[in-house]
C-alpha cells in the first residue's frame, strides 16, 4: 500500500513539473506595427484605392484604441465623440484579460473583416495566437473571447457607414460634351474611382463639405487665362526636369510621392500592375517612425495611429467631394488634346478628377495631426519607400514633408498648382477641426519626446 501511494505522490509531483507556469502575455509597439504592416502588405496585393484603404486603417485603429482606453485612465473613449459610435461591451477585472492583447486582437479582426485576402491575414494571427497560447491560454482566450465581442460591436458600427450602399450605386459617366471635364487617362483608362465616397459617414468633420474648397480657375485656352497659365506650368515645369535628366531632386520627389496604386505597365501585348502603397498609408508609415523614434509603448502608439488615421480618413471624404463637383480635367489631357501630343507626365496619372490634390489634402492632414501629438520641429528620416526600391528622405518637420508631398504632384505633371496649394490647405483646416474635436482623447498631454 505504502508503495502505490509512494507511485502516486511521484506521478502527482512529475505532472505537476510537467504543467508551465502561465505568465502575463506581453505586447509591445512592435507588435503593433508589425500588425499593420501585414494589413499595408495585404492593402497592396489587393490593390485597393486611396480611399478605401483608409478606411479600413480608421475602423481597425479606432476597435483596438477603445479596449486600450476602458483600461488606461490616460485615455478616454471615442464613443459619442466619433461619429454614431457607441459605447463597447464593458469587461470586468475578474474576467482575467490582457487588454493590449484584446485589442491587438479586435485590430486584426477589424482588418481582416475589411480585405480580400483573409487568408494572408489568418496565417499571420495563427502564428501570433499559437505563441501567446503557449505563455498564458486562460488570459489569451478571456481575452479573445472579449476582443471578438468589441468586434462585433464594431461591425454593427461600420455597417451604417453606407460603405455598402455605395457598392451598388452607378459609375461615374464622363461628360464628353464639356471639355473640362475629366476623361480617363493613359495607359488603362480606368473608370473614376469611388465617385460616391463623399455619402461616406465622416467620423470627425460634420459632413462631406464641411471644408469645400474656393472652384477651380476656370477651364479655358486663352493663353492669359489663370487656367491655361497653369496648364503651361505643368508643362514646362515637365520639360525643364527632362533636360535636367532622370537624376533630378523634382523627379527623385514626385517618385518618392507617388503612392499610386493603379500603375499600369505596359510590355508588348501584356498590361500589369506595378503595386504600391496609398497616400495615406505612407502617412500611417511615418505615424510609425515617429513613434519609433521617441520609444512611444504600445497605447501611446496606438493613440497616434488612431487620432492620425481619423484625420486622413476624413481627409479623402473632403477631398472626394469636390473632386466629382468640380469634376475638372487632368493635365495629361489637356496638353495631349491641346499643346503637345507626345507629352508624357512623370507620374501616372491616377484615375479620378484632378481638383483638389488627393495627396496634398490627405498630407496637410495627417502632417497636421502628427504635429499635434509629436510636436513642431519634428525631424525624421522617412524610409516608407525603402521596400518599393527608393532611398530614404528626411525632412525638418511634419509639414515641410507635407508641403515637399504636395508640391511632387506638380513634378509628377498629375495636377495644377490651384489643385496643390487648395488641397493642403484644405486638409490642414481639416486637421484643425479633427484635433479639436478629439482633443479629450487623452486627460493629458502624453509625453512623447522622452
Amino acid at each position: 500500500m505504502k508503495r502505490i501511494l509512494l507511485s502516486l505522490s511521484v506521478c502527482f509531483l512529475l505532472f505537476a513539473s510537467c504543467q508551465k507556469e502561465e505568465k502575463p502575455i506581453e505586447v509591445t509597439s512592435e507588435n503593433l506595427h508589425e500588425a499593420i504592416d501585414q494589413v499595408v502588405g495585404i492593402m497592396i496585393h489587393d490593390i485597393f484605392s486611396p480611399p478605401v484603404a483608409s478606411r479600413i486603417f480608421a475602423y481597425a485603429d479606432i476597435a483596438a484604441y477603445e479596449i486600450m482606453a476602458q483600461h488606461d485612465p490616460n485615455y478616454n473613449s471615442l464613443a459619442g465623440v466619433v461619429t454614431d459610435l457607441k459605447p463597447i461591451p464593458v469587461a470586468t477585472e475578474t474576467d482575467n484579460i490582457n487588454y493590449q492583447v484584446a485589442a491587438l486582437i479586435a485590430h486584426m479582426e477589424v482588418s481582416k473583416s475589411l480585405i480580400f485576402s483573409e487568408d494572408r491575414m489568418e496565417k499571420y494571427q495563427d502564428s501570433l495566437y499559437t505563441e501567446w497560447k503557449n505563455i498564458n491560454e486562460t488570459e489569451f482566450t478571456a481575452s479573445k473571447d472579449y476582443a471578438m465581442q468589441v468586434v462585433a460591436h464594431m461591425k454593427e458600427w461600420m455597417d451604417k457607414d453606407n460603405y455598402k450602399q455605395t457598392r451598388t450605386m452607378p459609375k461615374f459617366t464622363v461628360n464628353t460634351d464639356d471639355p473640362a471635364r475629366w476623361q480617363p487617362t493613359p495607359p488603362a483608362y480606368i473608370d473614376g474611382i469611388e465617385p460616391h465616397w463623399m455619402k461616406i459617414r465622416t467620423l470627425a468633420i460634420d459632413s462631406a463639405s464641411q471644408f469645400k474648397p474656393l472652384p477651380p480657375p476656370e477651364f479655358s485656352l486663352e493663353e492669359d487665362s489663370p487656367f491655361f497659365k497653369e496648364v503651361m506650368e505643368v508643362y514646362n515645369v515637365r520639360n525643364d526636369m527632362t533636360e535636367k535628366g532622370d537624376a533630378s531632386e523634382e523627379i527623385a520627389i514626385a517618385k518618392f510621392w507617388d503612392c499610386n496604386p493603379y500603375v499600369s505597365v505596359t510590355k508588348g501585348h501584356l498590361m500589369f500592375a506595378t503595386k504600391k502603397i496609398t497616400p495615406g498609408a505612407h502617412w500611417i508609415g511615418i505615424t510609425k517612425i515617429a513613434a519609433r523614434k521617441v520609444n512611444a509603448d504600445f497605447n501611446e502608439t496606438l493613440f497616434a495611429y488612431t487620432k492620425t488615421a481619423i484625420a486622413i480618413f476624413d481627409g479623402f471624404i473632403s477631398c472626394w467631394d469636390e473632386k466629382y463637383r468640380s469634376n475638372l480635367i487632368r493635365p495629361e489631357t489637356v496638353i495631349n488634346q491641346y499643346i503637345d501630343e507626345n507629352w508624357k507626365p512623370v507620374l501616372q496619372t491616377p484615375p479620378f478628377p484632378e481638383y483638389t490634390s488627393g495627396h496634398s489634402v490627405v498630407s496637410g492632414a495627417a502632417a497636421k495631426t502628427l504635429t499635434s501629438i509629436f510636436g513642431d520641429d519634428f525631424s525624421f528620416d522617412d524610409d516608407t519607400e525603402v521596400p518599393y526600391g527608393l532611398p530614404v528622405r528626411s525632412f525638418p518637420s511634419f509639414n515641410k514633408a507635407a508641403d515637399e508631398a504636395a508640391m511632387s504632384r506638380m513634378y509628377g505633371g498629375i495636377h495644377y498648382r490651384a489643385a496643390i496649394e487648395v488641397g493642403v490647405k484644405q486638409g490642414r483646416d481639416l486637421a484643425d477641426v479633427v484635433i479639436a474635436k478629439l482633443d479629450k482623447m487623452t486627460n493629458e498631454k502624453i509625453a512623447f519626446n522622452k
